[in-house]
């Protein structure tokens, strides 16, 4: 046997396993140990009641010979391959360890760019070659190994069953001859002239030929030349030629200086399709929705002959709702819209929309959406956060969906209001942590510029501000001492601080808002309880009166107004000495032509402290406090379809942060 295994390990393997059977026979516990020296000693102690009969002797001696058979036929058919297999591996990687350790290997630095550079010299002799490109009247010879390597079509056409596979010559349809010239000169030396004149047609060949590099770099060329007279030119060539990334750039420069495009020819020639292209965006830069019917209306007049056929098509396109009602009235005498049916119908759901300012809801479509230039930023002011108070502005721009930090506030302000007129910030009162101020400061988003205004009559913190045909009003508070009931106006042309009408509650932390010429105070706390009570203040009368309640109570809530609704979101509804409030993520909905609150769909997160503004179409609910943590979170409530969204968050949390929106030019 130990002849035939020719192993030692299996020999001994098999000489333990006969020793340990015979020792089963002798004792009641058995300590096996084997003699190979690189095997670690095992003892398995094995309780035996062991009778000395002849009888139970036999039948050891039977199951020795049955083992000693299995085990026999295991090693030699299982075993030995293996552990021959494996030491002679062993020995023949010892063996050549020894025997080659002076063995060496050699990478040549530049055999691939000798070996091209080989390949180019016998194109440039027209050795070796054996395929001709021809493409016009231009052959180009060349070699199909190297076409291949660099060009996954040539790669295709010569390694596949296809009859261009056997031919020296092959035709190049729809290829720049000199594009191809230049490409084929690329594949054996990796270098490519970049000019503006023939760009184009070289990106058209690499396009076909499947040149991904070449592609890459000709894309990159062609968005360093973007420009207001060539941007759609690039735009729909990208679009034929399947380049998604140039024609993502080409679309967004487009968008971004569309006031510059429709100032050339490329936009005045361009196919109605394309113009619908243009019209239907959502991204187009401009101050409003006229100037982009005045662009319309522009490339009509260029060929109207054959282009006034289309304009009741192209006008569906412009969000004519959102267009002044003198125009408006305007184009309803206008023969050119007049003698148009379709025309005619678009006119008339725009002056609809004008007209019955109480049915907006009902006329929503996606002609009544602005477009995300026309709405403004919106803006973060301020609030509470991790270090107890942030001096930072923040803005949210919608067509790039990001917060950008904009400015810092002079000094640390908190509970404090702040109001939009003339497309410039008044943040007005607040506490410092100390003391309650009156102080007013104008901020300037263009000019990034602070200027101190004349300071309230009143120190408030915790009241609310809104600006109601034109002036800005100051309401309720806390001015360090009690809850407030006083109202002040600022008055832009005067610019002085002037007392009206006191409301019938003492409120802080409300919200306020404007809505159908009046003033409304929302909720607030008034030094015993949260309030559910709302009123209203007529400056044509002035004074307050009381409107239907809240169906809960609210401290810390944010309001604001859409399509002649008023929205209160969020808040606290515990009693003002406890700080542990019980949060609320409820949103109610007044009609003020039935005096009633509706329930619509509530937040995401309860948010107290939280800032609330339109925006376009949407109500935005920034930040907040949700009972452990200031939220940088921003969720937006879609009116239509009453949902909330979550959104892009600020980039620092916020609890009551100021927030606005201001229209910049």
């Amino acid at each position: 046997l130990c002849s035939l295994l020719s192993v030692p390990l299996d020999v001994k393997l098999l000489l333990t396993v006969r020793y340990f059977l015979q020792r089963l026979s002798l004792k009641g516990k058995v300590k096996w140990r084997s003699n190979a020296t690189d095997l670690t000693e095992l003892k398995c102690p094995i309780k035996w009641n062991v009778q000395r009969r002849c009888g139970y002797r036999n039948s050891l001696i039977i199951l020795d010979s049955l083992l000693t058979t299995f085990f026999f036929l295991t090693i030699s058919f299982f075993l030995s391959p293996f552990t021959i297999a494996l030491h002679r591996l062993i020995l023949s990687t010892f063996s050549r360890m020894n025997t080659n350790s002076s063995d060496e290997f050699f990478q040549a630095t530049n055999h691939a760019e000798q070996t091209f550079r080989k390949m180019e010299t016998y194109l440039q002799h027209k050795q070796l070659c054996d395929v001709l490109l021809i493409a016009g009247d231009h052959k180009i010879p060349a070699h199909r190994l190297v076409l291949s390597a660099v060009s996954d079509y040539f790669a295709a056409m010569f390694t596949s069953d296809v009859r261009e596979a056997k031919q020296e010559e092959i035709k190049m349809e729809g290829v720049d001859p000199e594009a191809l010239r230049s490409l084929v000169h690329f594949a054996y030396t990796g270098v490519l002239e970049l000019k503006e004149e023939t760009i184009e047609s070289l990106l058209a060949a690499a396009c076909l030929l499947q040149l991904s590099q070449v592609i890459q770099v000709c894309c990159n060329f062609l968005m360093k030349q973007l420009h207001p007279s060539n941007c759609l030119g690039i735009r729909s060539f990208a679009d034929a030629q399947g380049c998604v990334d140039l024609l993502n750039v080409a679309h967004n420069y487009t968008m971004e200086h569309f006031l510059e495009v429709i100032q050339n020819q490329e936009f005045l020639l361009l196919p109605t399709a394309e113009i619908v292209k243009l019209l239907s965006s959502d991204d187009i830069n401009v101050p409003d929705e006229e100037t982009i019917f005045q662009a319309l209306m522009m490339w009509v007049r260029y060929d109207v002959q054959h282009r006034q056929q289309d304009l009741g098509v192209l006008l569906a396109y412009i969000r004519l709702p959102l267009l002044p009602p003198q125009l408006l009235a305007d184009l309803e005498n206008n023969k050119m819209f007049s003698d148009d049916l379709e025309c005619q119908k678009l006119l008339m759901e725009a002056m609809k929309y004008h007209l019955l300012p109480e049915r907006r809801p009902m006329f929503q479509s996606p002609r009544t959406k602005p477009r995300k230039s026309t709405v403004g930023a919106l803006y973060a002011v301020g609030g509470m956060d991790a270090t107890k108070g942030s001096t930072t502005i923040e803005k949210y721009d919608l067509r790039t969906n990001t917060w950008v930090q904009v400015g810092v506030m002079n000094g640390r302000r908190l509970q404090f209001g702040v109001a939009v007129i003339d497309n410039k910030l008044y943040v007005v009162g607040g506490r410092d942590g100390l003391k309650t101020s009156n102080m007013v400061e104008c901020y300037n988003p263009i000019s990034k510029v602070w200027s101190t205004m004349p300071p309230m009559s009143t120190h408030r913190h915790g009241l609310g501000i809104a600006v109601l045909e034109g002036p800005m009003y100051a309401v309720g508070g806390h001015d360090g001492w009690s809850y407030l009931n006083t109202v002040e106006r600022w008055d832009p042309q005067a610019r002085q601080w002037n007392y009206v009408a006191s409301m019938s509650t003492p409120r802080s932390t409300m919200g306020v808002t404007a809505l159908n010429g009046k003033l409304f105070a929302v909720g607030g706390r008034d030094g015993s309880s949260c309030l559910r009570s709302m009123e209203c203040f007529d400056p044509h009368t002035n004074k307050w009166s009381m409107c239907a309640p809240m169906a809960k109570r609210r401290g810390g809530v944010g309001v604001a107004t859409y399509n002649n609704f008023l929205y209160a979101v969020g808040g606290h509804d515990a009693p003002a000495s406890n700080h542990c409030s019980r949060l609320s993520d409820c949103v109610e909905r007044y009609d003020p032509k039935t005096d009633t609150w509706t329930t619509v769909s509530s937040l995401s997160v309860p948010r107290d402290a939280v800032g609330v503004c339109l925006l376009g179409d949407r109500l935005y609910a920034v930040g907040g406090y949700d009972g452990q943590s200031y939220l940088n979170t921003v969720e937006s409530y879609d009116a239509q379809n009453n949902e909330w969204t979550e959104e892009v968050p600020l980039n620092i949390g916020r609890a009551g942060a100021c927030v606005v929106v201001v229209k910049l030019p």
